[in-house]
């Protein structure tokens, strides 16, 4: 499979790393020469220096060819707009884009779709554990995941950006936010120094929130 990833940050980067193989024919495109240049001394793997969302720069990178787009670099503008490029100058058959601002989500079923803003699948860092995320990438906005008790239940530890669902809110409002979700949160790590979550407690952007979630 021919797979361009754009944005060379933590996530493009494990992504990359764990993509790579015999099957797999990996192109990451990143602003960041020395960054690229690091990444293909360790791995197989071919690297374009340039914006994410420039037509020439995803026609280097082998648009025209590809069969799968991952859009993770730190902007969801550029992101939405490389997903954008490709559907309507290459026909790029799949393209999955990292979304964070939550006001973009909220209005995910109008705003992404072939008729508006062509992404067909979103990556939500803060909701890592739905069902969506885990059958797309695994869990590619984690810092760390590991799972207990034959699997039933997950700890994953992810940072909460600008624009998250989470950022500015209680901890007690955590339902609300992910409805969905059983899960609780065990510690947040803020600027080195480990906080005892409280129902009060808001997060922040920047910190890192370690969950406990149920998987099935």
């Amino acid at each position: 499979m021919k797979i361009i990833i754009l944005g060379a940050g933590q996530v493009g980067t494990t992504l990359a790393e764990n993509l790579v193989s015999e099957d797999n024919d990996i192109t990451l495109v990143d602003s960041d020469l020395t960054r690229l240049e690091s990444l293909q001394d360790k791995h197989d793997l071919r690297a374009v220096k340039g914006s994410a969302s420039s037509p020439k720069i995803l026609r280097d990178a082998g648009a025209p060819d590809a069969d799968l787009l991952v859009a993770v670099t730190n902007s969801d503008e550029i992101n939405m707009m490389a997903c954008q490029v490709a559907y309507t100058l290459f026909n790029t058959p799949t393209k999955i884009a990292r979304i964070r601002n939550s006001e973009y989500l909220r209005e995910k079923d109008k705003l992404f779709n072939s008729n508006v803003i062509p992404i067909d699948h979103i990556i939500s860092p803060e909701k890592l554990v739905t069902e969506d995320i885990v059958r797309l990438i695994e869990y590619p906005g984690a810092l760390q995941v590991g799972y207990f008790a034959d699997n039933r239940i997950g700890m994953v530890v992810c940072k909460a950006y600008y624009g998250g669902p989470l950022v500015g809110y209680a901890i007690s409002t955590l339902r609300e936010h992910m409805p969905y979700i059983d899960c609780r949160i065990l510690s947040i790590l803020r600027q080195d120094k480990m906080i005892r979550p409280q129902a009060s407690t808001i997060i922040e952007a920047g910190d890192e929130v370690t969950f406990i979630c149920a998987t099935v």
